[in-house]
């Protein structure tokens, strides 16, 4: 279902890219962000000071508090991490946000880009538990008795497998449905103003599913490189 009004994929139409932009609205919205946020974590770098000015007390803050929390989760050895899921917290939030804006589109609210996020963290997960343990990683799939390994395989696989639609689907299905209600109350009332309680909703279940998945990024891989039990 393509969005009624896409301000961007209407500017490319102009200069002979609408066609891409028509088929791949996710990707010309996940491209623009990407470089908004490269681009605003560019600029706090470049004006780091030691009295730190408003933007930089909110960046630190933002940081500091993701790093003690990631920590507290993963512990030292998993914060080589740490700019992944925060930029994957950042990402998801602001991407979510933007389907909350007339004439834009968030491109979480499209299957393509919540696959890809769930398959990146599931892929993670795996390389980090062989590196980590080895072939002994295989020990995690098999269950706590030689006897019921034959059973828990399939089982521990089907389960892995299932955390791909789980993640993709989750935050899919969120973003999407809080879309459509909104674009279905603006349209049924031809106002502005009487889908707003629904839009200050989807600012909470926007930070709510981007932590979500950060959240679990961070459990996913984390597990992994424990010691089976």
């Amino acid at each position: 279902m393509e969005h009624p009004v896409m301000l961007l994929v209407w500017l490319l139409d102009k200069v002979g890219l609408g066609h891409f932009a028509h088929a791949y609205p996710h990707l010309v919205y996940t491209w623009l962000f990407a470089l908004i946020l490269i681009f605003i974590g560019w600029m706090a770098g470049k004006r780091i000071a030691l009295v730190p000015g408003r933007l930089q007390v909110l960046f630190e803050f933002v940081v500091d508090s993701m790093y003690k929390f990631q920590e507290g989760i993963m512990g030292k050895r998993g914060m080589v991490f740490f700019p992944m899921t925060t930029t994957l917290i950042v990402f998801v939030f602001f991407a979510n946000f933007n389907g909350l804006i007339p004439g834009s589109f968030a491109p979480t609210s499209n299957l393509n880009t919540t696959m890809a996020f769930a398959l990146m963290i599931v892929f993670l997960t795996h390389v980090m538990g062989f590196k980590v343990h080895g072939l002994g990683y295989i020990k995690h799939f098999l269950g706590p008795s030689p006897f019921l390994a034959p059973l828990m395989l399939p089982v521990e696989i089907i389960s892995h497998a299932a955390r791909v639609v789980s993640l993709s689907f989750r935050l899919f299905g969120n973003i999407l449905g809080e879309d459509l209600v909104i674009g279905v109350l603006m349209m049924l009332a031809g106002q502005f103003f009487v889908p707003l309680p629904m839009m200050f909703l989807g600012l909470f279940t926007g930070f709510l599913q981007a932590y979500i998945i950060s959240l679990l990024a961070m459990v996913y891989i984390g597990e992994a490189m424990e010691g089976e039990h």
